[in-house]
């Protein structure tokens, strides 16, 4: 089987709905609890109640990056698939001389 290329593999629905939803998700949620904890308050570094907080704010970011990682990777993908459709459109024009959605 010289020459043949194993089909990609497909994450799991499972895994791509926790991936994708659910990671960013629990990570918000458990920033929103340490920012209600520690009462939204950032005084000085003493306070223990200001690092809490802070500690919220920066899983809220991470998960924003969390998010965007997942938007940028679903963007690359989509950006493959339709380089492919444009290569087998050409290879069509090539073939018949005419593009594959005209009449």
């Amino acid at each position: 089987m010289a020459g043949v290329t194993p089909a990609p593999r497909r994450s799991s629905g499972f895994s791509l709905s926790f991936t994708r939803v659910w990671l960013p998700l629990a990570i918000v949620i458990a920033g929103v609890v340490l920012i209600v904890i520690g009462h939204g308050s950032y005084s000085n570094l003493a306070n223990t109640h200001s690092l809490e907080s802070a500690a919220g704010v920066s899983l809220l970011l991470v998960a924003l990056i969390v998010w965007m990682l997942n938007w940028m990777y679903r963007l690359s993908i989509r950006s493959n698939e339709e380089r492919e459709d444009e290569e087998l459109a050409r290879e069509y024009f090539d073939r018949t001389g005419h593009w594959p959605d005209e009449e």
